[in-house]
């Protein structure tokens, strides 16, 4: 009976060490996902975001100003995300769908009619 008590804790104390060790391993993981997607975000918004102007990255004030075009490219990403969010918030969500019971409504009669 001791024997197996004995076994049963350190059974539990070896999946609890091992649990630990893995959530350490996933907390890097997802640092390193998000890292990974911080880049290529910037990066890939970066190009889209230069396409069509013809800038010399070669020099100083042609970096300043694709810095500036791409932090008012962001500015512009940001105010239009809180434009949709804005005019989502302010739609009716109610349960009730007004076309639904007009339909409804419309149907009930053409079969009143019949």
């Amino acid at each position: 009976m001791a024997i197996s008590t004995t076994f049963f804790i350190v059974a539990i104390v070896i999946v609890a060490i091992w649990l630990l060790i893995e959530a350490k391993r996933l907390k890097h993981k997802l640092w390193a996902f998000f890292l990974i997607g911080l880049i290529l975000f910037t990066y890939i918004s970066f190009t889209v975001s230069l396409k069509n102007h013809e800038i010399d990255l070669t020099s100083v004030g042609g970096v300043i100003d694709a810095g500036k075009l791409y932090m008012a490219w962001l500015g512009g990403m940001f105010n239009n995300a809180k434009a949709v969010t804005a005019y989502a918030s302010k739609q009716n969500w109610s349960e009730v769908d007004e076309s639904a019971t007009n339909t409804t409504t419309e149907l009930e009669n053409i079969w009143s009619k019949l």
